[in-house]
């Protein structure tokens, strides 16, 4: 099902707000919070080889307060003539105009990136999401302790059958919204099994080019323990998933 857009004749991105034309909605990126730079041990001790503990130092970044939004992500196709997302109009899933506080899902590795650098942004590494998801917390299972009540994030647990608007939930240490919760997030890594047996210490990057692509937290589809911070998964980059979303990052300078 395709939506009715609406023809543009101007886009502009001036310090990271747009500008649509006259006769369009104006949608702008989402605010982001600062991120300072620290360090901190990611992964589980606990749990398996792959997410073996390892120390990460980050330089401060900026990272969307929520996951983008289905009205930010049908403002960028429309003034790019992009496709809609593959789930478009279908209530199922709320991806369509009627949800537009609800994150956008359906789309790609690459599509994400494409918005993200619409809106002078980037994809957050996988170091600097679970960073930012810890909320300023070490060693716990997610972002407010090592117990997840019910009540706390939209889990399967939770039985709300689909994404809810973003901000529903209260947010993390450093005030970010839906880190656990609501829907799974691409990251720019690239995924390798045993990458963090071999991680840099200083601002990880992911390892070389693989047929998959990181995914970050759990969502709505997701079981309690897949919506602990340190849990990573893997998606082929193109894959396109009625669980997985985004939000976006930048350098602090």
């Amino acid at each position: 099902m395709k939506a009715t857009v609406i023809v543009l004749s101007i886009t502009l991105i001036l310090a990271g707000t747009l500008v649509l034309a006259d006769d369009a909605p104006v949608v702008g990126p989402t605010e982001q919070i600062l991120v300072p730079a620290g360090e901190f041990t990611m992964g589980r001790a606990d749990s398996s080889d792959e997410l073996v503990p390892h120390q990460v130092k980050l330089n401060a970044f900026r990272i969307d307060k929520h996951e983008v939004t289905n009205a930010q992500y049908h403002a960028f196709c429309v003034a790019t003539d992009q496709k809609l997302p593959v789930f478009w109009g279908i209530d199922r899933f709320r991806c369509s105009p009627d949800y537009p506080d609800h994150p956008v899902i359906g789309v790609s590795q690459s599509e994400a990136a494409k918005y993200a650098e619409w809106v002078g942004r980037r994809l957050p590494t996988e170091a600097e999401w679970e960073y930012a998801a810890r909320g300023g917390l070490e060693s716990l299972s997610f972002d407010s302790g090592d117990v997840l009540n019910d009540e706390d994030a939209n889990t399967k647990a939770a039985k709300l059958d689909g994404p809810v608007a973003v901000g529903t939930f209260q947010p993390n240490g450093y005030g970010l919204y839906d880190m656990v919760g609501n829907v799974r997030e691409w990251v720019a890594d690239y995924y390798a099994e045993d990458y963090f047996a071999q991680s840099p210490v200083d601002n990880p990057q992911g390892p070389e080019k693989t047929r998959w692509r990181v995914i970050k937290g759990g969502g709505w589809f997701s079981g309690k323990g897949c919506n602990m911070v340190h849990v990573r998964n893997a998606l082929p980059g193109g894959w396109k998933d009625f669980n997985v979303g985004f939000r976006c990052a930048r350098d602090a300078d």
